[in-house]
């Protein structure tokens, strides 16, 4: 309820800047900052050397053809395209906001005509009627302008400049998120295409069984048994190149609409997947707030919503309204109107206080007090999943280096034993089953290569996005903002 008992007395003490009699109508300000926890010196994670490039995280994969379709996302795609349009909404909003701060000037304008019947006496009894207009106009300026008494309005100019800075952060984390995209789409598709080859490898190695059975046979050494044996992994080969072409034409057109491309999937690959150095670590978590852009974003957004439940809070009290109003008619001239004597003889100053609402006031005081609330924990979630994302990053490289340099060992091992199983088969000493068992080892170690390389790759990538980026790219850039916006 806004009911108010204050009295005139009341209305003074407010004009005089009392704080206490301010804090009884509105209540206390807001206190709602985010509430992180104790934050570590040092990443937690092991394993990783020195301080991380500052400079273009991309180079470190020594692919030329990654960073030419990173560049070509950060210009056509489309969620880039939205975000920067998004980021000039949010600008142009608070130079409105700023806008209608300033004081107000409208224009008017109204013509009409009178219209008279009269009857004129010519004399020797004769009378003229007729009937006469008379064009009538008139036009009005009016002035207008709330003082910023309490700093209501300026908390929401404040408000709103925090949401263009949210929205330029938007747009930063918009770049980073695509330039991650890419490059991991990159990544999944020459993976998919390395598979590829495994799968054309073991349809030729399943084609020499059969080859080579069909010999045995035929001298009768082989059963029918491992003839048809032998044909069916030929045949199984032969559906997984079908599903492995599938799955590359997937990746393909995934990359695509990154792009901003039609999804034809004729895009061209180089078909390796990189093999990276040691990871290199930031020097402490703290610098992290710093350089995540939805961190940033996340902060602005506090700071907006912290401005706004101090612009609700602050609606509670008395505005004060400047406004004029100077008009001339067909009588005045138009010059008159702006005559300073009649634009001061016409000021009033009016002064405001809510008496019965039904409570909206103090109900969007508690609404904008709750979104504050519920910003600053938005924010502390934000920055938790950026440390774990960011040590979830540094725990898994170190993995994923292990893992490979098992399974390259592994894939060595594979490798001898299916030529060992070959001469071996050749010479009657095994069976078919033997052999097919050593030859599936092998193409099982080539294809866990391949996933464990490409494992590694993506997830330095995600370790750079978790950082932050750290490159500068060449697409859409930002507009200076308005005047009205910047500090």
């Amino acid at each position: 309820m806004e009911k108010r008992t204050q009295t005139a007395i009341l209305a003074v003490f407010l004009l005089g800047g009392c704080a206490s009699t301010q804090q009884m109508i509105t209540g206390p300000k807001l206190d709602a900052a985010p509430q992180l926890p104790e934050i570590p010196a040092e990443w937690t994670a092991a394993g990783v050397v020195g301080d991380v490039d500052q400079g273009d995280w991309l180079s470190q994969f020594d692919d030329a053809i990654m960073v030419a379709l990173v560049d070509e996302a950060l210009t056509n795609n489309p969620n880039i395209q939205a975000a920067e349009a998004r980021a000039r909404v949010a600008q142009e909003t608070a130079r409105a906001v700023f806008g209608r701060s300033l004081p107000s000037v409208n224009y008017s304008f109204n013509n009409s005509y009178s219209s008279n019947f009269s009857s004129t006496a010519l004399g020797g009894g004769v009378v003229v009627d007729g009937r006469f207009s008379q064009p009538n106009f008139r036009q009005q300026f009016q002035f207008s302008w709330e003082l910023d008494l309490w700093g209501r309005v300026r908390a929401s100019n404040r408000a709103a400049k925090e949401d263009y800075q949210a929205s330029q952060a938007d747009f930063a984390a918009a770049q980073l998120s695509i330039a991650g995209q890419t490059a991991v789409a990159w990544i999944n598709l020459n993976a998919a295409l390395q598979q590829l080859e495994v799968a054309h490898r073991t349809n030729e190695a399943r084609q020499r069984i059969v080859e080579l059975t069909d010999r045995r046979f035929a001298r009768g050494l082989s059963t029918a048994l491992d003839v048809r044996t032998a044909r069916t992994q030929l045949a199984t080969s032969e559906a997984q190149i079908a599903a492995q072409e599938r799955t590359t034409q997937d990746a393909a057109r995934v990359l695509e609409v990154l792009l901003g491309r039609y999804p034809s999937a004729e895009i061209e690959t180089s078909g390796s997947v990189p093999m990276l150095d040691d990871i290199r670590r930031l020097s402490n978590p703290t610098l992290l707030l710093a350089r995540r852009p939805d961190i940033a974003a996340a902060e602005a957004r506090v700071e907006a919503a912290g401005l706004r439940a101090e612009q609700a809070r602050l609606a509670l009290l008395p505005a004060f309204r400047a406004s004029s109003g100077i008009s001339n008619s067909s009588s005045i001239e138009f010059s008159d109107i702006f005559d300073p004597q009649r634009i001061s003889a016409n000021i009033v100053g009016a002064l405001t206080q809510t008496i019965w609402a039904g409570g909206a006031l103090r109900a969007d005081k508690r609404a904008s007090y709750a979104n504050a609330e519920a910003t600053a924990a938005t924010y502390t979630n934000t920055v938790l999943t950026a440390w774990r994302e960011v040590e979830d990053a540094l725990a898994a490289d170190g993995f994923l280096e292990r893992q490979l340099d098992a399974q390259l060992r592994a894939l060595d091992e594979a490798r001898q034993a299916e030529e060992l199983a070959t001469r071996q088969y050749q010479n009657g000493l095994v069976s078919i089953f033997n052999l097919l068992q050593s030859q599936t080892t092998r193409l099982t170690s080539e294809t866990s290569v391949v996933q464990a390389t490409a494992a590694r790759a993506v997830n330095r990538v995600n370790y750079h996005m978790a950082l932050g980026g750290g490159f500068a790219p060449s697409g859409p850039v930002d507009a200076t903002p308005a005047s009205g916006v910047t500090p």
